[in-house]
Parts: structure tokens; sequence; C-alpha cells
């Protein structure tokens, strides 16, 4: 694919990036959605048709968060990678992408205690660095009424190595089902975030107090993984700025570079972290924090997410603010978004109220590629 703008012009998201063992043609990532369209948590045929509609020779893609057990849940019809069948059901769609030329990864999570007994086995309560308890409601697991969170239970320290053993085998799975490497999910205010920030962890172990207790369990997860399929194949997802489902920091700068120098040690490959503009779900504020003190100390490839449109884009990448970035909901509409950026062209709007619903096709695989639109390409 022709990735050359208008007049053969080079976009600087449209260049080529070397990053560990991957050539990548561009460096317009797909962003792990949610979609709840797994049924019963398990991947679908349908995924194979999203996930390839939205792949290009050399692009990224990361696959939607993923659970690592069957007390990961918290969202109707979310994907998990603890069984058998769940690793097969997932090798068609990892096929289908790789088929376009595309690298895939695959975000695995651990929801915490953004979840309800509804979801957890034998009814049980959901886990969680503490027994502070979200309040507010998410999706029921049909998916057709809102529930309060439960109260979730205080992990037990001796129970914490069971949690980073389920994380390994996620990711060994994932390598199992084809996938090129893994995304570790420590933001957004699910079980690793609920760990590493001070305003829900107020855990006396050596798991919470200081900010390197805090963070303990995430870097003893990528070391696990690390050195289960290779730190060339792994991935984090971070968001210390954010104060999504109620999960905020006290010191968010000193946080996200003290990540980025504990990850150091293990020579991942890369770290994808939220803007600081971006506090909650869908809502961006203006702050005077920047992500730049995280990039300049961070020695693998450099993603950023939030807000991000093609201009200024071009600019984060011109300016080298960052290696990569990520795109959500433009993705989510615009299945040939890359394209679209080398020609300028119109983007698709999104639908929000299509986002977490469980058709197969409606705002899922029926956003229309630009030729569907009218285009001309001479306009």
């Amino acid at each position: 694919m022709d990735f050359s703008g208008d007049n053969g012009e080079k976009q600087p998201l449209l260049t080529p990036f070397s990053v560990g063992p991957f050539q990548l043609s561009h460096r317009v990532v797909m962003a792990p959605l949610t979609r709840c369209r797994s049924y019963g948590h398990v991947p679908q045929p349908h995924a194979a048709l999203y996930y390839s509609q939205r792949a290009s020779p050399g692009g990224l893609l990361i696959a939607e968060a993923t659970g690592v057990s069957e007390t990961a849940q918290g969202y109707p019809h979310s994907p998990g990678i603890w069984t058998d069948e769940q690793v097969q059901a997932w090798k068609p769609i990892v096929k289908a992408v790789h088929d376009k030329g595309a690298i895939f990864f695959v975000q695995i999570w651990h929801v915490g205690r953004v979840s309800n007994t509804a979801y957890q086995p034998h009814g049980q309560a959901p886990i969680s660095s503490s027994d502070k308890r979200l309040c507010d409601k998410g999706l029921s697991p049909s998916g057709k009424e809102l529930m309060d969170y439960s109260t979730p239970r205080r992990l037990e320290t001796h129970e914490i190595p069971g949690i980073v053993k389920d994380f390994c085998l996620a990711a060994r799975n994932a390598r199992i089902a084809g996938f090129d490497g893994i995304e570790i999910h420590s933001a957004h205010g699910y079980l690793l975030d609920q760990f590493i920030k001070d305003s829900v962890n107020d855990r006396t172990d050596q798991y919470g107090g200081s900010m390197e207790n805090r963070c303990r369990l995430t870097m003893e997860i990528v070391e696990g993984i690390a050195k289960e399929i290779g730190p060339e194949r792994v991935g984090i997802r971070l968001s210390p700025f954010s104060s999504h489902l109620d999960v905020s920091d006290s010191q968010p700068e000193q946080l996200s570079v003290y990540l980025a120098n504990a990850l150091n040690k293990y020579n991942i490959l890369y770290a994808h972290y939220l803007e600081p503009r971006v506090r909650r779900y869908m809502q961006h504020v203006q702050t005077s924090y920047s992500l730049q003190p995280a990039r300049n100390a961070f020695k693998g490839a450099f993603l950023a997410a939030g807000n991000y449109n093609r201009e200024n884009g071009n600019e984060a990448i011109a300016s080298d603010r960052a290696d990569l970035i990520v795109y959500g909901r433009l993705f989510l509409c615009n299945p040939d978004l890359p394209r679209r950026f080398a020609l300028k062209a119109p983007l698709n709007d999104y639908v929000e109220a299509t986002f977490y619903t469980q058709d197969p096709v409606v705002g899922y695989t029926d956003y229309p590629f630009l030729e569907e639109t009218g285009y001309r390409m001479d306009s």
C-alpha cells in the first residue's frame, strides 16, 4: 500500500519505523478497543473480518483487552485467552490479520474491582489491591442493564504470585494463538492500576506504600512475561495521569518517569502511554503535565495515545515526542485510517451508541471504506 500523501509528500505518521524484530510501514497503530462481541468470553469468527478490515501491510494492530483468567471479567462478552477453546478461536482471527501483512499484538488484562459478583466464579467478590468499592455502575453480563460494582476483596500477599502466573499463561497462550506479542494492560483503573496508584492502594505489605512497592506487581508480571515469550514481544499500556474509574495518583509525573525507568530493566519492546490531557473516558482537560519526561527516560519504542488526529499525530512524530501514535475511535470507524490520512480524505463519524453492543455487524464491520463513500481520488 502506498502511504504517500498529496503530491507524493511524506507525512511523518506514514514513514517506516523499525521496532525490535518488526518492520512497520507506518506509525498509525490501532488501539485495543473493548467491543463486547466475544460471546461467552470466546472470540467469534466475525472478529476476523473486523480486525482484517483494519490491517495493512506493515501496520501494527493491538487486539482488544483480553482476560487472563476466569476472575478477570467485568464486561459483557469480552474475550479471554486462558482456555484452549479461546486460544483455538483466536487462531483464525490472527491468521486473517497476518494474511494482510500486519503485525498483531493482544492486550491482556484483569479488571480487578471493575466487576460484579455476577461475573465472578461462584458469585465471589472481585479482587483488588484493597477493599475500596468503585461507586459507579457497569454493564451486566447480558449487556442489557446497568448494575453496581461489587465491593472487592483485598488480595492476600500469598495470592499475588498466582496473578503473575495467570498473566504469564495468557502471554504463552497468545503466542500459541499466533499473536506476534502482547500488551500488558496496566492502566485505566483496572487491577494493575489499582495497585500502582495511591488513591486505591492502601496496603502495608511489599505491594503497598512506596511507589516502588505499588509498582511491584506490574514489574513482576513484566519480568515473568519477558522470560516466558521474550522481551522483544512485550509492550505495556500505562496511564499515570488518568483518574478513569476513580483511580488516580498524587504524584502522576513522578510516577510516569518511575515506571519508564523501572521498565528499562526488562528491555521490553514498547511503552504505550496515555496523554495527560485524557483524565477519564472521552474527557479531555487542559494540563501542564507532559509525557516528555517519560519519553526521555524510556529506552524502548514510545507509543502515545489520547485525542490524536492526523495533524497533531504528524506533529508529535515530527517533534520526536513519540515513535508511534495510537488511534482508537478513529480506527474503529475508519477501517482504512492510514490511507485516509495519506490522502487527507474525510473521515467517517463514529456512533458511540454501538461501541459496546453485541451486534456482529452494526457499528462493527459496517463502517465504509473510502471508495464506498463516493470519495473521488482527484477531489
